[in-house]
């Protein structure tokens, strides 16, 4: 089952899926699933989470969701751990650094039109201190920091909903 964080739905049976199949079953996509990010998840689920949230979000308000969703797939499609970064080989931050990173890896090995370009290169501005041109590149650079804090903050928050309610079956049952 392929879910986003926070959503219980298989992308799998949604109209998402249809429009992104070729990315998620792609080799170089598939292959971030090897490196951690955000620290307790990979690269590979926080592009499936930043994707759907993006497109749930711009087919909302009837804008460019198609773009939305295939661009988040791929902004953050390089393949380095973040911590190895060595910022005095470009002398940018990695923030600044990564999305160029991700746009020419996309480019190379998919059709990007204009939108999703914007999208992949903007995906961290203020850091990459171009404004983003498209309504859906400011989405991502919003959805993008929400998936990070969720993909960060949901697993803690499950353990201590487990320990809370353990605890309160115990005393019920005492």
């Amino acid at each position: 089952m392929l879910r986003a964080i926070g959503s219980r739905k298989d992308l799998k049976q949604q109209t998402y899926y249809e429009l992104v199949a070729d990315l998620l079953e792609n080799e170089s996509v598939q292959a971030l699933k090897q490196y951690r990010h955000h620290i307790k998840t990979t690269r590979f689920q926080h592009s499936v989470n930043v994707s759907y949230y993006n497109y749930l979000i711009c087919k909302f308000f009837r804008w460019d969701a198609v773009s939305a969703a295939r661009a988040g797939l791929l902004h953050d499609l390089y393949f380095y751990e973040t911590e190895n970064y060595d910022r005095a080989e470009t002398n940018e931050s990695h923030s600044a650094h990564h999305p160029h990173v991700a746009l020419q890896n996309a480019m190379e090995q998919f059709t990007v039109n204009d939108v999703e370009q914007d999208i992949i290169e903007k995906h961290m501005w203020p850091a990459t201190r171009q404004m983003p041109h498209y309504k859906e590149s400011y989405v991502i650079v919003i959805v993008d920091k929400y998936c990070a804090a969720l993909e960060y903050v949901a697993p803690s928050l499950r353990n201590v909903f487990r320990k809370v309610f353990r605890r309160k079956q115990a005393v019920a049952s005492a």
